[in-house]
């Protein structure tokens, strides 16, 4: 059988280079800020305004924000996507997209998140 969505980003995400797109609404992560898993954390605890019991899990980071998205919808832009969790294992990346992924499709107020990569110069 073949996946005829295979290589497809989905709905949720939005990948893009160099900018340009209006994002009205969205809460800005800089990637420099998101290098550790850690530091990804901090930065979403500090500008959602997320719970102390925020913990260092992928779980614990789920539970927050499904309490957050059942208040409202979410964006959240990341500029320079690329070093984000750049300084962790490769596997973190993906399991930070897997978590995202199942937010977007089960919380009850939608999650859209951007990527955006510095253009080539």
């Amino acid at each position: 059988m073949v996946d005829e969505h295979a290589g497809r980003v989905p709905d949720w995400l939005i990948v893009r280079h160099g900018g340009g797109l209006d994002v009205p609404g969205a809460v800005v992560l800089a990637g420099a800020m998101t290098r550790t898993r850690a530091d990804l954390f901090a930065a979403l605890a500090a500008v959602l305004a997320l719970p102390a019991y925020l913990g260092d899990t992928w779980d614990s980071l789920s539970d927050v924000l499904r309490d957050r998205l059942d208040a409202g919808p979410l964006t959240v832009l990341i500029t320079d996507a690329g070093q984000l969790l750049v300084d962790e294992r490769s596997d973190q990346r993906g399991l930070l997209l897997a978590v995202l992924g199942d937010l977007a499709t089960s919380a009850p107020h939608p999650l859209r998140i951007v990527l955006d990569e510095a253009a080539p110069s």
